[in-house]
């Protein structure tokens, strides 16, 4: 084969290669508290209780030229659910409730992604809590992305869901419980 032969070749290669998608992997910033979840649960069907969990990791990963390829996996520590009341925090923690000595983790694993024009999509997987697993939808929105003072690579997301608390073997009168994360992630 003739070199000039060869050198169209290689650089139609290069060329196909550069088009192809490339997922980016991001590590949740949950060590500078970058990140949260958040829940709101109603009190008796009177008021409610908010709160978080303190701590949980996970990992992300996003093409923008193939959305649907997007994967999240987060794990939390059920352990550190936090009202801001001690008492009830402990009563939380307790087999009423998350029982943490028998399940003290809770996961999300995605299976599908479908983002819309507009920058919010619908995340939907696998949500493993008190012993039970189900599928859950996520609504999501983008924030934004981009380098960071640091010389690192950002991109945000939020999302929000309902879960009914019964389908997850807790007492009835919860009700419904209303979930918010926010995550920011450095690309790895």
């Amino acid at each position: 084969m003739k070199p000039m032969r060869l050198l169209i070749l290689f650089l139609l290669g290069l060329g196909f290669l550069q088009n192809q998608a490339i997922a980016e992997d991001f590590l949740i910033d949950t060590a500078k508290d970058h990140a949260f979840i958040l829940f709101k649960a109603s009190h008796l069907g009177y008021s409610f209780v908010m709160g978080r969990f303190n701590e949980f990791e996970g990992t992300f990963s996003y093409d923008e030229a193939d959305p649907s390829q997007a994967r999240v996996n987060i794990a939390i520590d059920a352990t550190s659910i936090d009202t801001n009341h001690a008492e009830r925090d402990k009563h939380l923690r307790s087999e009423d409730f998350f029982n943490v000595d028998r399940y003290p983790g809770i996961t999300f694993d995605s299976t599908s992604f479908e983002q819309a024009d507009d920058g919010t999509g619908k995340l939907t997987g696998e949500l493993s809590l008190h012993g039970v697993t189900r599928p859950v939808t996520i609504d999501v929105r983008h924030i934004g992305h981009g380098d960071d003072p640091w010389g690192g690579y950002r991109r945000g997301l939020e999302g929000a869901t309902i879960l009914d608390s019964a389908e997850y073997g807790f007492p009835g009168w919860v009700g419904d419980v209303e979930i918010y994360l926010v995550v920011e992630g450095i690309r790895q």
